[in-house]
């Protein structure tokens, strides 16, 4: 239950957070953001006081107290910038609770300070609007009802049962007690029916005098959840509360689609109840309780038309329709109930679990279509059905490709948040500008996206966007743009970050470049790209004042290395008082990829097939050596350097003589070498594993991102272009 709070209460959060400032951003809360904004504090309310974190529950009433106020009267006077600051401290306060219950911890942090805030705030809204700030206008709302009426998201306080009276002898109705009779629909897709079922028999056994539910045995029976999916949470009691007041109870459960409640003149009416000679019983609390009898069919259609003669109320306005039926003995339809059916959550270490057992298939069809027992056979069949089984493993590797594939649409939207932050404490005017944001990547490299992203666009709004004077006396507009676009390209995302800001001062940075002793040839030979990588340093910053958000030296290093990790790498480029660019390129997956397999003496090595631009036997002569004695090669009139594999990890047995090698040409960045091997073994794909401990003792795996395993069973190390480039330039 905690995990789902977790997870269910983070989804909520975001949500909160993309609608306030939307709606800030749009002036003002349009009737479906009040609405959204409400529910969602609603259920996070209910949700955290059922779990008993009172901090969290309160704060979320206190917030959810003035969008009540903003529905029902329509306020004339509302500052939507300063109700975005209470739901996104309110939104902070919580999200940081839940990270400490997701590690371990316990929420203890106290929320009295935003609470006093948020309800002095109400009661000074209310003033400016006319209203009396001291009147409930919950209470004086329900005290003006003359007749039941539904209510989709107020939670009332609970009144507490009198002493118990039970029914009559002939089933009736004791005094002042009422029988009803209630079924509860969840939405689909909600999951753990049977939990949320037990949450709601939890919250009534307080205010009912007895009470009995189908299925009984909610969290023992594995078929539980699937009846209450079909059937809804049925239940069956006697309670001194009235029609009104139960109806509010039940209204107060979380991801409600629908209830049916009736109340009945008698239990006999209920033909589910047991007969009081029998036992009586109190489902919460029973030990061995009694197997009520499940409806028939004809009991079923029976049902449907004395509920079409006497439709229940619906907490739903326009869902009055009852649950699926469920399918008779021997039908193959399957049973639909609504679009939600057709989606299901499912953890992410299962789907790795999956992904991992696909790159094993890989590997074990390696092992036999290539197996070195089958060289030279005429195998006619065995290769048509090796053809198919690549066939099969190829679909296969798209289908869960695609189950982990996830749209970068939350990560990009999270940033909004960044740039309102630091424009209000900075003094700036800015907006965010989205582009391509539906483009999906795997679902670990949109998780280790975000961070550096978010440092990316905090430097843009920090050292790129000039303060509105500026901008004006410049010619620009005083609101500045930062455009975060992403596109597929090849086996590739393409994320850029671009901002019509003032550049980057390349003087500046090769400044600090030069005290912090970071220049390794002469100044003149650095091109602007390279000066301008300098930003990626370790400590390396250019502010002279230290503030709240840079001037560390920490950030930017902190994107290159996690870019690198993901196997990506990062390129910033500028233009003296028009802006600066920066994009990131990374493998949409890093499970299973397409690579080149080379022999280098008696080693094998794979690179990456969206690495390589081209390859080619090189002629006499094209291969000479520079004036600093690295091995160079000119292709199509431009000169590249040339890494020697043998050399560079010590292999006997290589070819020496570039003419009877194979030059790869690699292109890393904007930057473009070769690198010599002995022959090429062919495309095929290979699935990512990291380097044995074993192998890194023994030779220098300097340029090497992990290894794979070939057809043979041998190992095969993959190189790394972006370190290989490193190595050259550094």
């Amino acid at each position: 239950m905690v995990e789902v709070f977790i997870y269910e209460t983070r989804q909520f959060l975001e949500q909160l957070e993309q609608i306030s400032l939307a709606s800030e951003e749009n002036g003002g809360f349009s009737v479906d953001d009040v609405n959204e904004i409400f529910r969602a504090m609603h259920t996070i309310k209910g949700s955290a006081a059922m779990m008993m974190f009172d901090e969290v529950s309160t704060l979320a009433h206190s917030v959810e107290d003035i969008f009540y106020y903003i529905r029902e009267l329509h306020p004339q006077k509302v500052d939507a910038t300063a109700i975005t600051d209470i739901v996104l401290n309110a939104v902070d306060f919580i999200r940081i609770e839940m990270d400490k219950l997701d590690g371990g911890a316990q929420p203890d942090a106290s929320s009295q300070e935003l609470r006093e805030y948020t309800k002095n705030f109400l009661r000074e809204m209310k003033i400016a609007n006319g209203d009396d700030p001291d009147v409930d206008l919950r209470k004086v709302k329900n005290a003006g009802q003359q007749k039941p009426k539904p209510k989709q998201y107020y939670i009332g306080a609970a009144k507490q049962p009198e002493p118990d009276k039970g029914t009559n002898a002939d089933g009736s109705p004791g005094e002042g007690v009422h029988i009803f009779a209630a079924t509860v629909f969840f939405q689909d897709g909600c999951e753990m029916e049977e939990v949320r079922a037990f949450g709601v028999l939890n919250n009534l056994k307080d205010k009912v005098i007895e009470i009995h539910n189908l299925p009984e045995k909610i969290l023992e029976d594995d078929t539980a959840a699937d009846t209450i999916k079909s059937l809804g949470f049925r239940l069956f009691f006697t309670t001194k509360l009235n029609y009104e007041q139960i109806e509010k109870e039940l209204d107060q459960t979380i991801f409600l689609e629908k209830l049916e409640l009736k109340e009945l003149n008698s239990i006999a009416e209920c033909e589910y109840w047991p007969s009081p000679e029998t036992v009586s019983i109190n489902a919460l609390e029973n030990t061995d309780p009694i197997k009520p009898k499940l409806p028939t069919s004809s009991e079923n259609e029976a049902q449907e038309e004395a509920d079409n003669a006497n439709p229940p109320a619906s907490i739903l306005p326009g869902q009055t329709s009852g649950p699926a039926p469920m399918p008779s003995q021997g039908s193959n339809k399957p049973v639909h109930h609504g679009e939600g059916s057709q989606m299901i959550s499912v953890r992410v270490d299962k789907l790795d679990r999956l992904m991992d057992l696909v790159g094993e298939l890989v590997i074990a069809e390696a092992m036999v279509v290539q197996n070195p027992d089958l060289a030279g056979l005429e195998l006619d069949n065995f290769q048509k059905a090796a053809r198919q089984l690549h066939k099969i493993n190829g679909e296969l590797q798209d289908s869960v490709m695609s189950l982990r594939m996830v749209p970068l649409d939350g990560t990009f939207k999270k940033m909004n948040r960044i740039v309102r932050d630091m424009t209000k404490k900075l003094g700036k005017k800015a907006r965010l500008v989205l582009v391509g944001q539906d483009t999906e990547v795997d679902k670990n490299i949109n998780e280790h996206i975000s961070d550096p992203l978010m440092h990316i666009v905090r430097n843009s709004i920090d050292h790129g966007i000039e303060m509105p004077e500026v901008r004006k006396e410049a010619g620009k507009n005083e609101m500045g743009t930062v455009v975060l676009s992403a596109e597929n390209a090849g086996g590739e995302v393409v994320i850029k970050i671009k901002d019509d800001g003032g550049g980057l001062n390349k003087e500046k940075i090769l400044d600090r470049a030069r005290k912090n002793g970071l220049l390794t040839r002469p100044e003149e030979e650095y091109t602007d790209g390279e000066i301008y990588s300098f930003i990626f340093a370790p400590g390396f910053s250019t502010k002279e004042k230290v503030t709240e958000f840079s001037g560390r030296g920490v950030g930017m290093d902190v994107v290159v290395s996690n870019i690198k990790a993901l196997g990506g790498h990062v390129l910033v480029d500028s233009n003296p008082g028009q802006g600066s660019l920066t994009t990131i390129r990374i493998p949409l997956t890093l499970a299973i990829i397409d690579g080149m397999s080379v022999t280098v003496g008696q080693s094998s090595f794979t690179i990456p097939i969206s690495s390589i631009s081209r390859s080619f036997r090189p002629a006499p002569g094209q291969i000479f050596r520079d004036p600093e004695g690295q091995e160079m090669i000119m292709v199509q009139e431009k000169c590249c350097p040339v890494v020697r594999l043998n050399e560079l990890y010590n292999i006997e047995d290589a070819v020496t003589e570039p003419t009877e090698g194979v030059v790869m040409l690699l292109e890393a960045g904007d930057r473009t070498f070769g690198v010599l091997a002995d022959r090429l073994l062919g495309v095929q794909e290979i699935v990512v594993k990291p380097v044995p401990a074993y192998i890194s003792k023994v030779m220098n795996t300097t340029g090497i991102s992990g290894c794979t395993l070939l057809g043979d069973g041998s190992i095969s190390l993959i190189l790394d272009p972006q370190r290989l480039h490193h190595m050259i330039y550094s």
